[in-house]
C-alpha cells in the first residue's frame, strides 16, 4: 500500500514575471510590465499540478531560509502537498527570470541557489518518502548525480517518470529506468546527441523509435500545437490536439508532466493518461502563472465537456511548448 501516488524530486523556485511587447535582442533594452512573484520550479510545479488534481503528493526540494522560501511552501501546503521532504538553507532560494510576450510563449533564466544544494544523501535520507510511493517524478533543474541517486532508491514496483529539462546527455542507468520519459523536440535531439540528431530525421515518430532505443520503456514526445504522441513497445501513436485561447503557456508542461505520471499510477494506459494530460495543460494555459494557473479536475472535466471544436477527448495548448493545445484559429 503506498501512502503517496507520487513523489516529485525536482526543484522549487520563484517566478520573477515581467510581460514584455517583445524580447530584446542583443545588447536591447525593452521596458516591462510590473515584476510580479510567483511560486514556481518544475519540481514545485508538478507536485502543487498533481495535488490540484487530487493526487496524494509530496516533493522532496530544497529552499532558502527567507522569503522565497516561506512563500513556495506556503504554496504546496495550499495545495495540499505533504512537504515534509521539502529541506531549508543551505543557499537562497532558486529563482527564474521570466519573460512573457503577447502572445503567451516565454524565455526564461533559471538560477538555481538551493536547488544546486539538494544531494544524493538527501535523497539517501529520504528512503521512507521513495519506499512510499506508487511514481516518482523527476526533472533536472536538480544536479544529475541526484536524479542518479533517485534512480538507484526506487522502491520495487514504483513507476519513474523523467521530463529532462534543461536538457543534457543522460546516462543509460537513468535512460532505461524511464516510463516514460518525457521530451519535447528540443530535449530529444540533445538526449539523442548531435551524432545520432534524430537520425537526420524530421519525423517525431523516427525521434521516439531512436530514443526508445535508449533504453526507456516508454517514450512520450510532445510536439506544441499538433498535440503529442507516445511510443512503447507496443507501437507509436499520436495524441491529437484541441484549439483554447492561450494567455501564458508558464509551467503548463510541468502541469501535463504531473497529470500523466499521476495517471499512470492509478493504471491508465499510456495514451490514455497523455490524452488527460493534454486537457490539464490545454487549461493551463488560458491563465496567467504557473502554480495559479493549474485546474482541479473538476475543471478540467469542465473543457472535456465544453464545446471546443475539437474532440474533446484530445485537447491541447498555444505554444510549441506546452503539449496538446492548439490556439484557435489555427489549422491542425
Amino acid at each position: 500500500m503506498y501512502d503517496y501516488d507520487l513523489l516529485v524530486v525536482g526543484s522549487a523556485n520563484a517566478d520573477l514575471v515581467i510581460d514584455v511587447e517583445r524580447r530584446p535582442a542583443a545588447g536591447e533594452t525593452v521596458l516591462g510590465s510590473d515584476l510580479a512573484v510567483h511560486p514556481g520550479g518544475k519540481g514545485a510545479n508538478q507536485s502543487v499540478a498533481a495535488g490540484r488534481l487530487g493526487a496524494r503528493t509530496a516533493l522532496l526540494a530544497r529552499v532558502g531560509d527567507d522569503a522565497y522560501g516561506r512563500l513556495l511552501l506556503d504554496s504546496q501546503r495550499a495545495a495540499g502537498v505533504d512537504t515534509a521532504g521539502v529541506l531549508v538553507g543551505g543557499a537562497p532560494t532558486g529563482v527564474a527570470l521570466i519573460t512573457v510576450d503577447p502572445s503567451g510563449d516565454n524565455s526564461i533564466v533559471v538560477s538555481p541557489g538551493a536547488n544546486g544544494r539538494l544531494t544524493p544523501a538527501d535523497v539517501r535520507a529520504a528512503a521512507r518518502l521513495l519506499r512510499d510511493s506508487r511514481v516518482v517524478s523527476t526533472q533536472l533543474e536538480i544536479p544529475l548525480e541526484t536524479v542518479v541517486e533517485v534512480v538507484r532508491n526506487l522502491a520495487p514496483g514504483s513507476r519513474f517518470v523523467l521530463n529532462p529539462s534543461p536538457p543534457r546527455p543522460l546516462p543509460a542507468e537513468v535512460l532505461e529506468a524511464c516510463d516514460p520519459l518525457i521530451v519535447n523536440e528540443h530535449e530529444a535531439k540533445v538526449i539523442l546527441g548531435e551524432a545520432g540528431g534524430a537520425g537526420g530525421s524530421e519525423e517525431p515518430e523516427d525521434w521516439a523509435r531512436l530514443l526508445l532505443a535508449k533504453g526507456p520503456k516508454s517514450v512520450v514526445v510532445t510536439l506544441g500545437s499538433q498535440g503529442a504522441l507516445v511510443a512503447s513497445a507496443e507501437g507509436v501513436s499520436r495524441i491529437a490536439s484541441v484549439k483554447v485561447d492561450a494567455v501564458d503557456t508558464t509551467g503548463a508542461g510541468d502541469s501535463f508532466t504531473a497529470a500523466l505520471a499521476w495517471r499512470l499510477g492509478t493504471g491508465s494506459a499510456l495514451a490514455e493518461a497523455a490524452a488527460y494530460a493534454a486537457r490539464v495543460g490545454a487549461v493551463a494555459v488560458t491563465r496567467r502563472g504557473a502554480q495559479e494557473s493549474f485546474p482541479t479536475a473538476e475543471e478540467v472535466e469542465a473543457l472535456c465537456s465544453g464545446d471546443q471544436g475539437d474532440d474533446p477527448r484530445t485537447p491541447g495548448r498555444a505554444s510549441d511548448s506546452v503539449p496538446g493545445a492548439a490556439p484557435r484559429g489555427e489549422s491542425l
